[in-house]
Protein backbone atom coordinates (compact mmCIF):
# COMPACT_ATOMS: atom_id res chain seq x y z
CA UNK A 1 0.00 0.00 0.00
CA UNK A 2 1.01 3.37 -0.96
CA UNK A 3 2.00 5.97 1.69
CA UNK A 4 -0.59 8.81 1.85
CA UNK A 5 0.40 11.40 -0.60
CA UNK A 6 0.81 14.92 1.28
CA UNK A 7 -1.97 17.35 -0.72
CA UNK A 8 0.32 20.43 -2.14
CA UNK A 9 -0.85 23.87 -0.95
CA UNK A 10 -0.94 26.49 -3.54
CA UNK A 11 0.91 29.35 -4.06
CA UNK A 12 1.24 32.61 -6.30
CA UNK A 13 4.28 33.68 -8.02
CA UNK A 14 4.78 36.43 -5.39
CA UNK A 15 3.89 36.13 -1.86
CA UNK A 16 4.16 38.10 1.57
CA UNK A 17 6.49 35.69 3.88
CA UNK A 18 8.01 36.22 7.62
CA UNK A 19 11.39 35.45 8.74
CA UNK A 20 10.45 35.70 12.32
CA UNK A 21 13.82 34.43 13.42
CA UNK A 22 15.92 36.80 11.63
CA UNK A 23 12.86 39.26 12.96
CA UNK A 24 11.73 40.14 9.10
CA UNK A 25 8.29 40.01 9.67
CA UNK A 26 7.12 41.33 6.30
CA UNK A 27 9.55 40.64 3.20
CA UNK A 28 7.44 40.19 -0.19
CA UNK A 29 9.18 37.25 -1.86
CA UNK A 30 9.44 36.37 -5.94
CA UNK A 31 8.98 32.30 -6.01
CA UNK A 32 11.28 31.51 -8.83
CA UNK A 33 11.30 27.24 -9.20
CA UNK A 34 14.42 27.83 -11.44
CA UNK A 35 16.32 28.42 -8.50
CA UNK A 36 17.02 25.23 -6.52
CA UNK A 37 18.40 27.29 -2.74
CA UNK A 38 16.29 30.66 -1.94
CA UNK A 39 17.84 34.16 -1.73
CA UNK A 40 17.42 37.01 0.66
CA UNK A 41 19.25 40.18 -0.03
CA UNK A 42 21.76 41.28 2.60
CA UNK A 43 24.75 43.84 2.84
CA UNK A 44 27.37 44.07 5.70
CA UNK A 45 27.81 39.93 6.01
CA UNK A 46 30.25 38.80 8.11
CA UNK A 47 31.15 35.33 9.69
CA UNK A 48 31.67 34.70 13.10
CA UNK A 49 32.23 32.64 15.91
CA UNK A 50 29.49 32.74 19.15
CA UNK A 51 29.74 29.83 21.19
CA UNK A 52 31.67 27.50 19.66
CA UNK A 53 29.40 27.51 16.59
CA UNK A 54 29.79 29.51 12.89
CA UNK A 55 27.57 31.87 12.26
CA UNK A 56 26.69 35.07 10.08
CA UNK A 57 25.79 38.49 10.59
CA UNK A 58 24.41 40.50 8.03
CA UNK A 59 22.22 43.68 7.11
CA UNK A 60 18.81 43.92 4.72
CA UNK A 61 16.58 46.55 3.84
CA UNK A 62 13.73 44.54 3.78
CA UNK A 63 11.00 47.09 1.66
CA UNK A 64 12.71 48.27 -1.67
CA UNK A 65 10.82 51.39 -1.44
CA UNK A 66 12.08 52.20 2.22
CA UNK A 67 15.99 52.47 2.26
CA UNK A 68 15.79 53.97 5.63
CA UNK A 69 14.77 50.85 7.56
CA UNK A 70 17.75 48.58 8.44
CA UNK A 71 17.17 45.37 10.37
CA UNK A 72 19.91 43.35 11.63
CA UNK A 73 19.98 39.53 11.23
CA UNK A 74 22.27 37.04 13.18
CA UNK A 75 21.95 33.50 11.48
CA UNK A 76 23.97 29.98 12.11
CA UNK A 77 25.82 29.33 9.19
CA UNK A 78 25.01 26.15 7.20
CA UNK A 79 27.53 26.45 3.74
CA UNK A 80 29.38 28.08 1.76
CA UNK A 81 28.79 27.88 -1.78
CA UNK A 82 29.65 29.16 -5.04
CA UNK A 83 25.92 30.43 -6.91
CA UNK A 84 25.69 30.99 -10.97
CA UNK A 85 22.67 33.79 -11.09
CA UNK A 86 20.23 33.73 -14.31
CA UNK A 87 22.80 36.51 -15.47
CA UNK A 88 26.00 33.95 -15.36
CA UNK A 89 27.72 35.90 -12.81
CA UNK A 90 28.86 33.33 -9.98
CA UNK A 91 29.75 34.22 -6.21
CA UNK A 92 30.33 32.25 -3.32
CA UNK A 93 27.56 32.88 -0.59
CA UNK A 94 26.88 32.20 2.97
CA UNK A 95 24.04 29.74 3.29
CA UNK A 96 21.76 30.08 6.56
CA UNK A 97 19.02 28.16 8.01
CA UNK A 98 15.99 29.83 9.21
CA UNK A 99 12.30 29.44 9.48
CA UNK A 100 10.09 30.47 6.88
CA UNK A 101 6.18 31.52 7.85
CA UNK A 102 3.47 31.46 4.81
CA UNK A 103 0.36 32.50 6.39
CA UNK A 104 -0.34 29.68 9.04
CA UNK A 105 2.35 27.36 8.07
CA UNK A 106 5.59 27.81 9.32
CA UNK A 107 8.89 25.47 7.91
CA UNK A 108 12.97 25.39 8.01
CA UNK A 109 14.42 26.62 4.99
CA UNK A 110 17.59 27.45 3.49
CA UNK A 111 18.74 30.80 2.21
CA UNK A 112 21.68 31.76 0.68
CA UNK A 113 22.88 35.58 1.16
CA UNK A 114 23.65 38.23 -2.07
CA UNK A 115 23.55 41.61 -2.21
CA UNK A 116 19.92 42.51 -3.89
CA UNK A 117 19.87 46.07 -3.01
CA UNK A 118 18.91 46.54 -7.20
CA UNK A 119 16.11 44.01 -7.41
CA UNK A 120 12.82 44.62 -7.32
CA UNK A 121 12.89 41.76 -4.87
CA UNK A 122 14.62 41.27 -1.69
CA UNK A 123 13.95 37.92 -1.58
CA UNK A 124 13.72 34.54 -4.28
CA UNK A 125 11.50 31.26 -3.00
CA UNK A 126 13.49 28.20 -4.79
CA UNK A 127 12.11 25.14 -5.19
CA UNK A 128 13.69 23.18 -2.28
CA UNK A 129 11.75 25.20 0.45
CA UNK A 130 8.89 24.46 -1.94
CA UNK A 131 8.89 20.57 -2.44
CA UNK A 132 6.51 18.15 -0.82
CA UNK A 133 4.57 21.10 0.31
CA UNK A 134 3.24 23.74 -2.25
CA UNK A 135 2.49 23.98 -5.50
CA UNK A 136 2.79 27.54 -7.75
CA UNK A 137 -0.18 28.92 -9.84
CA UNK A 138 2.06 30.81 -12.31
CA UNK A 139 -1.11 33.54 -13.09
CA UNK A 140 -1.81 34.11 -9.14
CA UNK A 141 -0.23 36.01 -6.92
CA UNK A 142 -0.85 37.08 -2.57
CA UNK A 143 -2.62 33.86 -2.53
CA UNK A 144 -1.79 34.05 1.72
CA UNK A 145 -2.65 37.87 1.72
CA UNK A 146 -0.73 40.90 2.25
CA UNK A 147 1.81 41.93 5.24
CA UNK A 148 1.57 45.74 6.20
CA UNK A 149 5.78 47.43 6.02
CA UNK A 150 4.41 49.30 8.63
CA UNK A 151 5.41 46.89 10.90
CA UNK A 152 8.79 48.80 10.49
CA UNK A 153 7.61 51.93 11.04
CA UNK A 154 8.93 51.92 15.03
CA UNK A 155 12.40 50.55 13.19
CA UNK A 156 12.96 53.79 10.98
CA UNK A 157 11.51 56.21 13.84
CA UNK A 158 14.33 54.90 16.25
CA UNK A 159 17.37 55.56 14.66
CA UNK A 160 19.77 54.12 17.54
CA UNK A 161 23.48 53.74 16.29
CA UNK A 162 25.04 50.58 16.34
CA UNK A 163 28.12 49.19 17.21
CA UNK A 164 30.75 49.76 14.54
CA UNK A 165 34.09 47.57 13.83
CA UNK A 166 36.64 49.56 12.83
CA UNK A 167 39.96 49.07 11.40
CA UNK A 168 42.70 51.94 11.54
CA UNK A 169 45.96 51.03 9.11
CA UNK A 170 48.63 52.22 11.25
CA UNK A 171 52.23 50.92 11.87
CA UNK A 172 52.27 53.54 14.84
CA UNK A 173 50.07 52.03 17.52
CA UNK A 174 51.30 54.53 20.23
CA UNK A 175 51.48 57.69 18.20
CA UNK A 176 49.18 60.99 19.09
CA UNK A 177 46.75 60.22 16.13
CA UNK A 178 46.15 56.57 16.08
CA UNK A 179 45.63 56.93 20.04
CA UNK A 180 43.16 59.55 19.51
CA UNK A 181 41.24 57.89 16.77
CA UNK A 182 41.31 54.85 19.35
CA UNK A 183 39.96 56.91 21.91
CA UNK A 184 37.70 58.71 19.88
CA UNK A 185 35.70 54.93 18.45
CA UNK A 186 35.69 53.42 21.82
CA UNK A 187 34.22 56.40 23.56
CA UNK A 188 31.46 55.86 21.24
CA UNK A 189 31.03 51.99 22.00
CA UNK A 190 33.03 50.92 19.18
CA UNK A 191 34.92 48.07 18.29
CA UNK A 192 38.26 49.57 17.11
CA UNK A 193 41.52 47.21 16.10
CA UNK A 194 45.15 48.95 14.97
CA UNK A 195 46.34 46.80 12.04
CA UNK A 196 49.85 47.21 10.77
CA UNK A 197 49.62 47.82 7.47
CA UNK A 198 52.72 45.81 6.64
CA UNK A 199 51.80 42.96 8.32
CA UNK A 200 48.82 42.31 6.24
CA UNK A 201 48.21 40.41 3.24
CA UNK A 202 45.80 39.36 0.58
CA UNK A 203 43.91 37.13 -1.27
CA UNK A 204 42.55 37.63 -4.32
CA UNK A 205 40.35 35.58 -5.88
CA UNK A 206 36.93 35.98 -8.41
CA UNK A 207 34.55 34.66 -5.91
CA UNK A 208 35.66 36.04 -2.51
CA UNK A 209 38.30 38.55 -1.68
CA UNK A 210 40.08 38.56 1.70
CA UNK A 211 42.83 40.35 3.93
CA UNK A 212 44.76 38.52 6.55
CA UNK A 213 46.82 39.62 9.62
CA UNK A 214 49.32 37.64 11.84
CA UNK A 215 48.18 34.45 10.30
CA UNK A 216 44.61 34.65 10.28
CA UNK A 217 41.96 36.22 7.95
CA UNK A 218 40.29 39.51 9.08
CA UNK A 219 36.99 39.52 10.13
CA UNK A 220 34.84 42.35 8.01
CA UNK A 221 35.50 45.76 9.11
CA UNK A 222 32.14 48.46 8.90
CA UNK A 223 34.71 50.73 8.38
CA UNK A 224 38.38 51.79 7.98
CA UNK A 225 40.78 54.30 8.76
CA UNK A 226 43.71 54.88 6.70
CA UNK A 227 47.32 56.35 8.24
CA UNK A 228 49.17 54.84 5.90
CA UNK A 229 52.70 56.28 5.88
CA UNK A 230 54.53 58.17 2.58
CA UNK A 231 57.32 54.88 2.64
CA UNK A 232 54.85 52.07 2.15
CA UNK A 233 52.19 54.13 -0.53
CA UNK A 234 52.67 51.13 -3.02
CA UNK A 235 51.72 48.89 -0.17
CA UNK A 236 49.49 50.29 1.91
CA UNK A 237 47.22 51.04 -1.34
CA UNK A 238 47.58 47.64 -2.00
CA UNK A 239 46.41 46.39 1.22
CA UNK A 240 43.46 49.91 1.08
CA UNK A 241 42.19 48.62 -2.18
CA UNK A 242 41.38 45.03 -0.80
CA UNK A 243 39.33 46.34 2.04
CA UNK A 244 37.56 48.25 -1.01
CA UNK A 245 37.07 45.56 -3.46
CA UNK A 246 35.29 43.92 -0.16
CA UNK A 247 32.77 47.19 0.10
CA UNK A 248 34.17 48.00 3.61
CA UNK A 249 33.75 51.91 3.66
CA UNK A 250 37.25 53.82 3.74
CA UNK A 251 37.60 57.38 5.62
CA UNK A 252 39.70 58.25 2.26
CA UNK A 253 40.14 55.98 -1.22
CA UNK A 254 43.24 54.55 -2.41
CA UNK A 255 42.61 56.99 -5.10
CA UNK A 256 42.52 59.74 -3.24
CA UNK A 257 45.59 59.07 -1.29
CA UNK A 258 47.87 58.31 -4.35
CA UNK A 259 46.71 61.58 -5.95
CA UNK A 260 48.06 63.56 -2.82
CA UNK A 261 51.21 61.92 -2.34
CA UNK A 262 52.38 62.63 -6.07
CA UNK A 263 52.85 66.78 -5.75
CA UNK A 264 52.77 66.86 -9.06
CA UNK A 265 50.16 64.96 -9.95
CA UNK A 266 48.00 67.00 -7.18
CA UNK A 267 49.27 70.36 -8.44
CA UNK A 268 48.02 69.03 -11.75
CA UNK A 269 44.74 67.97 -10.48
CA UNK A 270 44.01 71.09 -8.88
CA UNK A 271 45.60 73.91 -11.35
CA UNK A 272 42.80 72.17 -13.68
CA UNK A 273 40.00 72.95 -11.16
CA UNK A 274 41.51 76.32 -10.59
CA UNK A 275 42.78 76.51 -7.40
CA UNK A 276 45.45 79.10 -6.69
CA UNK A 277 48.96 77.84 -6.38
CA UNK A 278 52.85 79.17 -6.30
CA UNK A 279 53.77 78.58 -10.04
CA UNK A 280 54.94 75.09 -10.13
CA UNK A 281 57.86 74.06 -12.91
CA UNK A 282 58.49 69.91 -13.28
CA UNK A 283 61.50 68.51 -16.20
CA UNK A 284 64.18 66.29 -16.13
CA UNK A 285 66.41 66.85 -19.12
CA UNK A 286 70.11 67.78 -17.84
CA UNK A 287 70.94 71.10 -19.13
CA UNK A 288 67.19 72.69 -18.67
CA UNK A 289 68.21 74.00 -14.91
CA UNK A 290 68.26 77.80 -16.43
CA UNK A 291 65.30 77.37 -18.07
CA UNK A 292 63.44 75.63 -14.90
CA UNK A 293 64.39 78.73 -12.41
CA UNK A 294 63.58 81.48 -15.36
CA UNK A 295 59.89 79.84 -15.44
CA UNK A 296 59.25 80.75 -11.72
CA UNK A 297 60.60 84.15 -11.49
CA UNK A 298 64.20 82.95 -10.87
CA UNK A 299 65.58 82.96 -7.32
CA UNK A 300 64.83 82.62 -4.23
CA UNK A 301 62.30 79.46 -5.48
CA UNK A 302 61.76 76.13 -3.64
CA UNK A 303 62.90 72.71 -4.56
CA UNK A 304 60.68 69.68 -3.23
CA UNK A 305 60.74 66.12 -3.60
CA UNK A 306 57.26 64.14 -5.01
CA UNK A 307 57.21 62.05 -2.25
CA UNK A 308 58.20 64.27 1.08
CA UNK A 309 56.40 64.79 4.20
CA UNK A 310 56.03 66.78 6.69
CA UNK A 311 58.27 69.32 5.76
CA UNK A 312 61.36 66.85 4.51
CA UNK A 313 62.75 67.19 1.58
CA UNK A 314 62.07 70.80 0.78
CA UNK A 315 64.82 73.19 0.32
CA UNK A 316 64.96 76.85 -0.34
CA UNK A 317 67.32 78.33 -2.66
CA UNK A 318 67.86 81.74 -2.61
CA UNK A 319 70.12 82.03 -5.81
CA UNK A 320 70.08 80.69 -9.41
CA UNK A 321 73.89 79.01 -8.31
CA UNK A 322 72.16 77.31 -4.86
CA UNK A 323 69.29 76.27 -7.21
CA UNK A 324 71.56 74.48 -9.60
CA UNK A 325 73.92 73.16 -6.95
CA UNK A 326 70.38 71.58 -5.31
CA UNK A 327 68.41 70.65 -8.67
CA UNK A 328 72.12 68.09 -9.58
CA UNK A 329 72.32 66.48 -6.10
CA UNK A 330 68.57 65.82 -6.72
CA UNK A 331 69.26 64.50 -9.99
CA UNK A 332 72.28 63.13 -9.06
CA UNK A 333 69.87 61.08 -6.39
CA UNK A 334 67.69 60.20 -9.53
CA UNK A 335 64.84 62.17 -7.13
CA UNK A 336 61.73 63.30 -9.12
CA UNK A 337 61.01 66.94 -7.60
CA UNK A 338 59.28 70.25 -8.07
CA UNK A 339 60.73 74.19 -8.73
CA UNK A 340 58.11 76.28 -6.81
CA UNK A 341 57.55 80.20 -7.25
CA UNK A 342 58.60 81.33 -3.56
CA UNK A 343 56.07 83.60 -2.34
CA UNK A 344 57.92 85.99 -0.04
CA UNK A 345 54.94 87.64 1.70
CA UNK A 346 54.27 84.92 2.86
CA UNK A 347 57.73 85.45 5.29
CA UNK A 348 57.56 81.76 7.11
CA UNK A 349 53.28 81.43 7.94
CA UNK A 350 51.17 79.70 6.29
CA UNK A 351 47.96 77.97 7.29
CA UNK A 352 46.96 74.49 7.72
CA UNK A 353 42.65 73.77 7.48
CA UNK A 354 41.75 70.43 8.29
CA UNK A 355 38.57 69.47 5.77
CA UNK A 356 36.00 66.88 6.92
CA UNK A 357 33.04 66.11 4.38
CA UNK A 358 32.10 69.34 3.01
CA UNK A 359 33.44 71.55 5.96
CA UNK A 360 35.95 73.30 7.03
CA UNK A 361 35.95 71.92 11.21
CA UNK A 362 39.62 73.47 12.34
CA UNK A 363 42.04 75.76 11.24
CA UNK A 364 45.39 77.19 12.75
CA UNK A 365 48.40 79.56 11.73
CA UNK A 366 51.61 77.81 11.66
CA UNK A 367 55.09 80.50 12.08
CA UNK A 368 57.89 78.75 11.00
CA UNK A 369 61.48 78.93 13.38
CA UNK A 370 63.79 82.05 13.11
CA UNK A 371 66.12 81.04 10.18
CA UNK A 372 63.66 78.39 8.85
CA UNK A 373 61.13 79.22 5.63
CA UNK A 374 58.97 75.98 6.46
CA UNK A 375 56.35 76.43 9.07
CA UNK A 376 56.04 72.54 9.45
CA UNK A 377 55.30 71.65 13.17
CA UNK A 378 57.75 68.66 12.82
CA UNK A 379 60.27 71.09 11.59
CA UNK A 380 60.00 73.29 14.39
CA UNK A 381 57.51 75.80 13.93
CA UNK A 382 54.65 76.93 16.35
CA UNK A 383 50.75 77.21 16.05
CA UNK A 384 48.16 79.58 16.81
CA UNK A 385 44.76 79.39 16.20
CA UNK A 386 43.25 81.57 13.37
CA UNK A 387 39.99 82.43 11.92
CA UNK A 388 40.45 81.69 8.29
CA UNK A 389 38.50 83.88 5.27
CA UNK A 390 35.45 82.64 3.46
CA UNK A 391 37.79 82.45 -0.09
CA UNK A 392 40.17 80.52 2.32
CA UNK A 393 37.31 78.00 3.60
CA UNK A 394 36.49 77.41 -0.14
CA UNK A 395 39.80 77.05 -1.45
CA UNK A 396 40.63 74.01 1.10
CA UNK A 397 36.91 72.43 0.54
CA UNK A 398 37.35 72.35 -3.44
CA UNK A 399 41.09 70.73 -3.13
CA UNK A 400 39.93 68.13 -0.77
CA UNK A 401 37.01 67.47 -3.01
CA UNK A 402 38.54 67.78 -6.28
CA UNK A 403 41.67 65.31 -4.94
CA UNK A 404 38.51 62.86 -3.72
CA UNK A 405 39.44 62.70 0.11
CA UNK A 406 36.83 63.18 2.43
CA UNK A 407 39.12 63.94 5.93
CA UNK A 408 42.48 65.85 4.45
CA UNK A 409 44.74 68.55 6.03
CA UNK A 410 45.52 71.55 3.50
CA UNK A 411 47.83 74.06 3.51
CA UNK A 412 47.52 77.34 2.26
CA UNK A 413 49.67 80.76 2.37
CA UNK A 414 48.32 83.92 2.62
CA UNK A 415 49.00 86.72 -0.34
CA UNK A 416 47.42 89.79 -1.37
CA UNK A 417 46.24 87.97 -4.68
CA UNK A 418 44.26 85.45 -2.28
CA UNK A 419 45.17 81.75 -1.04
CA UNK A 420 47.94 79.99 -2.66
CA UNK A 421 48.03 76.20 -1.88
CA UNK A 422 50.73 74.31 -0.82
CA UNK A 423 49.99 70.95 -0.04
CA UNK A 424 47.09 68.71 0.47
CA UNK A 425 47.71 65.77 3.50
CA UNK A 426 45.74 62.64 2.98
CA UNK A 427 46.60 61.59 6.19
CA UNK A 428 46.82 64.98 8.42
CA UNK A 429 48.14 64.65 12.03
CA UNK A 430 46.33 65.27 15.18
CA UNK A 431 48.31 66.25 17.56
CA UNK A 432 48.99 70.20 16.42
CA UNK A 433 45.25 71.19 15.51
CA UNK A 434 43.56 69.61 18.52
CA UNK A 435 46.14 71.06 20.95
CA UNK A 436 46.25 74.59 19.11
CA UNK A 437 42.37 74.72 18.72
CA UNK A 438 41.29 72.96 21.45
CA UNK A 439 39.01 70.60 19.30
CA UNK A 440 38.05 67.05 19.16
CA UNK A 441 38.88 66.44 15.61
CA UNK A 442 39.24 62.32 16.37
CA UNK A 443 35.92 62.46 17.38
CA UNK A 444 34.25 64.74 14.56
CA UNK A 445 35.81 61.95 12.14
CA UNK A 446 34.26 58.81 14.33
CA UNK A 447 30.91 61.03 14.23
CA UNK A 448 31.79 61.47 10.05
CA UNK A 449 31.92 57.56 9.71
CA UNK A 450 28.80 57.17 11.97
CA UNK A 451 27.22 59.23 9.53
CA UNK A 452 28.36 57.28 6.23
CA UNK A 453 29.61 54.22 6.99
CA UNK A 454 26.67 51.41 6.88
CA UNK A 455 25.12 50.17 8.49
CA UNK A 456 24.67 52.86 11.22
CA UNK A 457 21.40 51.41 12.92
CA UNK A 458 21.27 49.05 15.99
CA UNK A 459 19.97 45.34 15.99
CA UNK A 460 15.86 46.29 16.39
CA UNK A 461 13.79 43.22 17.59
CA UNK A 462 9.94 44.05 16.62
CA UNK A 463 7.60 43.32 18.91
CA UNK A 464 9.44 43.77 22.07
Amino acid sequence: MNPKQTKLIPIGWEEWVSLPELNLLAIKAKVDTGAKTSALHAFMVEKIEEDGQQKVRFGIHPIPERPDIEIYCKATLVAEREVTSSSGHTELRYVIRTMVQLGEKTWPIEISLTNRETMSYRMLLGRTALEGRLAVLPQASHLFGELSPHVYDKVSSEPHKRKLKIGVLSREPDSYSTERMVQAARARGHDVQVINTTRCYIKVTASKSSVHYLGQELEKFDAIIPRIGASITFYGMAVLRQFESMNTYCLNSSLGIIRSRDKLFAHQILGRGGIGMPVTVFGHVPGDMTELISLVGGAPLVIKLLEGTQGRGVVLAETSKAAQAVIQAFRGLKANFIVQEYIKESAGRDIRCIVLGNKVIAAMERISQEGDFRSNLHQGGKSFKVKITSEERKTAVKAAKLLGLHFAGVDMLRTQAGPKLLEVNSSPGLEGIERTTKKDIAGAVIDYIEQNARPIYTKHILGS
